[in-house]
C-alpha cells in the first residue's frame, strides 16, 4: 500500500471513529455538547499557540483553560452568553499582560499578549456558538445547519475545483482553490440547506436555505483561507496532529469557526425580522 492511499485509510477509519461521538454528544445536548466543544476549543487555542508561539507556555495552557470555558457559559443562561464571555476574555488579557510583565521577554511582550488572546478567542468563539445554538428551540437543527453549510461547501468546492477548476481563487495563500470552486462550493451549501429541509428538518424556511447557504458559501472559505494564511506566515503544514490522517482540529473545522457564529447571528438577530 503506498503512503497516499495509507493516509486515504487512516483519514477514512478515524472519521468513522469520530463522527459517530461527535453527533451522539451533540444530539445528548446540555453538559455533553458543552463539552465537546469546550475540549474542541482548548485544543484549537493551543494549536494556534503551537503554531505562532512553536511552545505551550504557562500562560497558554491557561489561554487553553479559559478556550476550554467558554463553550460552557450558555449553559448559565444563553441570554447573558455575551457578558460572560466579555469577562472570561477581559480577565484574561489583565492575566496575560501581568504574565508578561513578570516573566518577559518585555521586547516581545505585546505581541505575545496579542497571540495569546487572539488565540482565546480563535478557538472558542466559534465553538461556543455552536454551544449556544444546541441551547436554542430546534437547537439541534441549527447545530446541523451550520454543520450542513459547512460539509457540503466543502465536499461541492473540491468536486466543482477538481472537474472544473481553471481560474485562481487566491494562490498566494493557498494554491489550489479556485473561483470555480468556491462557486460548486456555495452551490453546495445552499442544495445541502433545501435537503436538510426536504428530509430531515422542516423548521428550515426557503429563505433559511437561501440567506444561510449564500452567506455559509461565503464565510466558511473565508475562514478556511485565514487558517491557511496562518500556516502560510509560520511556515507550517497541518495545524496539529490531533485527528490521525486529518491534521489538527483548526485543520477540520477552519470554516466551521467562521459559520456556526453566523448561523448563531442569523438565528438570534434576523430570522424573525425575515420572517
Amino acid at each position: 500500500m503506498n503512503e497516499k492511499n495509507k493516509n486515504l485509510v487512516i483519514r477514512s477509519v478515524s472519521a468513522f471513529v469520530l463522527l459517530p461521538v461527535v453527533l451522539v454528544l451533540l444530539w445528548k445536548g446540555g453538559v455533553y455538547s458543552a463539552a465537546l466543544t469546550g475540549v474542541a476549543a482548548a485544543i484549537c487555542a493551543g494549536e494556534y499557540y503551537a503554531i505562532t508561539q512553536k511552545t505551550l507556555s504557562p500562560a497558554a495552557w491557561v489561554g487553553m483553560l479559559f478556550a476550554g470555558v467558554m463553550p460552557f457559559l450558555p449553559l448559565r443562561d444563553p441570554t447573558r452568553m455575551g457578558e460572560g464571555a466579555f469577562w472570561l476574555t477581559a480577565l484574561f488579557l489583565f492575566f496575560a499582560f501581568t504574565y508578561h510583565l513578570i516573566r518577559g521577554p518585555l521586547q516581545e511582550a505585546p505581541t505575545r499578549v496579542a497571540h495569546l488572546v487572539t488565540g482565546l478567542l480563535y478557538g472558542a468563539v466559534g465553538l461556543t456558538a455552536v454551544s449556544a445554538l444546541r441551547l436554542m428551540p430546534d437547537g439541534m437543527a441549527w447545530v446541523i445547519a451550520a454543520l450542513v453549510i459547512t460539509w457540503s461547501n466543502d465536499t461541492a468546492a473540491y468536486f466543482a475545483g477538481r472537474f472544473l477548476g481553471r481560474h485562481k481563487l487566491y494562490p498566494a495563500v493557498s494554491p489550489n482553490k479556485t473561483w470555480e470552486g468556491f462557486a460548486g462550493g456555495m452551490a453546495g451549501s445552499v442544495g445541502g440547506m433545501f435537503i436538510a429541509r426536504a428530509f430531515f428538518f422542516p423548521v428550515f424556511t426557503v429563505t433559511d436555505c437561501l440567506l444561510l447557504g449564500v452567506f455559509g458559501g461565503i464565510f466558511g472559505p473565508i475562514g478556511d483561507l485565514c487558517e491557511s494564511m496562518l500556516k502560510r506566515a509560520y511556515g507550517v503544514k497541518d495545524s496539529g496532529r490531533a485527528i490521525p490522517g486529518h491534521g489538527g482540529i483548526l485543520d477540520r473545522i477552519d470554516a466551521l469557526l467562521f459559520n456556526a457564529p453566523l448561523v448563531f447571528v442569523y438565528i438570534t438577530f434576523f430570522r424573525g425580522l425575515l420572517s
